[in-house]
């Protein structure tokens, strides 16, 4: 399979590259990096990919960012920093990707745990995540036929526990290789409008 990789610079992309390159043709994208530059706040740049890579088998999405920080102090810019980006800019790649995709293609999204077990500084991450996830349930029902449309929903990853493990007291996080074996789930496999939770 020709499976574009939105993100693939990050952790999770890396690992997600690394699982899949090894039975498929891959290409990468990300802010700063890769064989092609998106910026998924921008739907003209997630356009312009696509006139560039053309038709493909599959497209994951490992990529989005949200503000975390107390609720009631939040400024609606750092609110819209996941609204503009983890979310719309998933909901504008996978509606373009759909435009895209060679017959029995698909499309996987990221969204995340706090979706289902939220945090204290994490309710933008929620929010976000939660609309993502209903989303992709939505979606699958007037994607194509014959395509399909999933989402990933991982609990913090183990490599990113200095980063963000103080935002997450008792969590253990999980392995960014778990979290690929998900995404080929979704890729590989036969399911859509899945939401794949990784604990």
């Amino acid at each position: 399979m020709k499976i574009l990789i939105v993100g693939a610079s990050g952790t999770m992309g890396k690992a997600v590259v690394d699982e899949l390159k090894q039975r498929h043709e891959i290409i990468t994208a990300s802010r700063t990096s890769g064989d092609h530059k998106v910026d998924l706040t921008d739907l003209q740049s997630i356009r312009t990919l696509f006139e560039q890579v053309g038709n493909v088998d599959a497209v994951a999405s490992t990529a989005g960012n949200v503000h975390f920080g107390p609720l009631l102090e939040m400024t609606p810019e750092q609110h819209q920093v996941g609204l503009s980006d983890k979310l719309m800019g998933q909901v504008y790649l996978a509606l373009e990707a759909a435009r895209h995709l060679n017959p029995g293609g698909s499309v996987t999204l990221v969204a995340g745990t706090l979706s289902r077990d939220p945090i204290r500084f994490g309710a933008s991450a929620s929010l976000v995540n939660s609309a993502l996830e209903g989303f992709v349930r939505a979606a699958a029902i007037e994607f194509p036929p014959g395509t399909r449309i999933n989402v990933v929903s991982p609990t913090v990853l183990r490599e990113s526990m200095d980063a963000y493990g103080a935002y997450f007291p008792g969590t253990e996080g999980v392995p960014t290789k778990r979290v690929a074996l998900a995404f080929s789930k979704s890729i590989e496999g036969a399911q859509t409008g899945q939401v794949y939770s990784v604990e």
